[in-house]
């Protein structure tokens, strides 16, 4: 990952992560705790792709494991969000930007889902059976709701934050990086004036001034440059 990709989303997930252990955990709210560290995920995923997020779902996830109060094995999280940070950014599009709202709702639902069961799932292996005495069924429809709630306010940012961060002048290279070679090509070819190796003298060049001047005055007329 480039290394304003690396800033922005460490800057994020630690944002993230404070809000929901420091205000979000201490609402105790009915079921699931809202995933805000999720949704960041998920945001950054869809712009920077499947390999992006899984590098930093996994990068979040690790940095959940570790951060108090957690009393669960470390790494499990990691995986957890590794995996769905890989899925998220498959549907990420060419150009980066998503058509519709439904898509990315339907991807926070998913994931909702998809990472309570696969964080039991991982928990029952290792002999963590506290989903049981929760409850999966309610765990699982308080988690899609409250993240569900959350996410117009959270991914649209994360995303155009992460797209702004792309588009940084100083590393652009595309279009507006090449302009003047473009330019260039044009003056040395459109207009029929070469630089350097011409043949014959001052006077050839007299001779054919006219010449070449209507020339040049019929090809900007249609290059309009």
């Amino acid at each position: 990952m480039r290394l304003n990709r690396i800033l922005l989303s460490s800057a994020l997930v630690v944002v993230a992560l404070v809000i929901q252990v420091s205000v979000l955990a201490r609402l105790h709210l009915p079921g699931a705790v809202p995933d805000l560290l999720l949704l960041t995920v998920l945001g950054l995923a869809m712009v920077y792709g499947h390999v992006g997020g899984a590098l930093v779902g996994f990068g979040a996830g690790l940095l959940a494991d570790l951060a108090p109060p957690a009393d669960h094995a470390a790494g499990r999280y990691a995986l957890v969000l590794c995996v769905i940070g890989y899925f998220a950014g498959l549907i990420k599009p060419d150009n980066g930007r998503l058509k519709s709202a439904s898509g990315p709702m339907a991807v926070v639902v998913a994931a909702a889902i998809g990472s309570t069961l696969l964080y039991a799932g991982v928990g029952a292996l290792v002999g963590d059976t506290a989903a049981r005495h929760v409850g999966l069924p309610g765990l699982l429809f308080s988690a899609a709701l409250y993240d569900l709630l959350l996410a117009p306010f959270v991914v649209p940012g994360i995303m155009w934050l992460a797209r702004r961060a792309d588009n940084d002048p100083l590393t652009e290279t595309g279009p507006a990086a090449k302009a003047g070679d473009i330019s260039t090509g044009w003056l040395s070819s459109g207009t029929g004036l070469r630089i350097g190796g011409q043949r014959g003298g001052l006077g050839s060049l007299r001779a054919k001034a006219r010449t070449r001047s209507a020339r040049v005055g019929r090809i900007k007329g249609v290059k309009r440059l």
